[in-house]
């Protein structure tokens, strides 16, 4: 079951068929399966639904691949949150097989384990098509060149889900590389920081887009703040 109320857009709930409209076919009862009417949790939420606002199940990812998904940074996934399953994207790659997840519906960016996530699914014409096309980064990592101008990104606490303008200075290492930054300086400012950055948190400056009609209210967005370019939601 998906919603339409703020702060629950994007996000998917189990639930149960009770029954369908007699007045409007294209609406039907849904029970959920773990939201209840009250805090005391004695009785399940009931609630009528328009049909576009249902779908099967997704299936389970498949038993027979040798090797389970693995997910990267900047994959759009669905992540299991709150008792739902909620839209979003990988911010930042964590030690253990965890994940920073950037939730659209309540933007929030919560850490997952690999379990918790699943690849974006849509039920089109009575059958499931994937919602997106995945990087394939596993065996190709994309090459910088030295002089390069990119958008770097960092896991360190208060900046994930930032990007920051840099420069391409050398390779360090495998799939490795120094940068230095161009609005970002050192402890004594008195020059640009360096830093070693990992290819996956580093991409080309995107190209300039201009936006004719204006944004609006849920449009997703990077907003430059703090020298840098950070994802985020329009919230009003």
């Amino acid at each position: 079951v998906s919603s339409d109320d703020p702060g629950f857009r994007g996000s998917w709930f189990a639930g149960t068929v009770i029954r369908r409209e007699a007045k409007n076919p294209n609406r039907y009862v849904v029970e959920y399966d773990q939201l209840y009417e009250d805090e005391s949790g004695e009785k399940l939420l009931q609630e009528t639904l328009d049909w576009i606002q249902l779908r099967p199940p997704p299936p389970p990812p498949e038993k027979k691949k040798k090797k389970k998904v693995q997910f990267k940074f900047g994959d759009e996934v669905e992540a299991f949150h709150s008792d739902s399953w909620w839209e979003g994207a990988i911010t930042a790659e964590h030690s253990g097989g965890k994940f920073v997840v950037f939730l659209r519906g309540s933007k929030e960016q919560i850490v997952f384990e690999e379990k918790d996530l699943r690849l974006p699914v849509q039920w089109v014409k009575g059958k499931w098509e994937p919602r997106f096309k995945q990087v394939q980064r596993e065996k190709e990592v994309m090459k910088f060149t030295q002089g390069m101008q990119v958008e770097v990104t960092t896991d360190e606490d208060g900046f994930k889900g930032a990007w920051f303008a840099a420069t391409i200075i050398e390779p360090s290492g495998e799939d490795e590389y120094l940068i230095e930054y161009k609005t970002v300086t050192n402890d004594d400012d008195t020059e640009f920081l360096r830093e070693d950055i990992r290819a996956c948190n580093i991409r080309p400056c995107p190209p300039e887009i201009i936006v004719v009609d204006g944004f609006k209210v849920m449009d997703e967005v990077d907003a430059y703040y703090n020298e840098g370019w950070w994802v985020g939601v329009i919230a009003k």
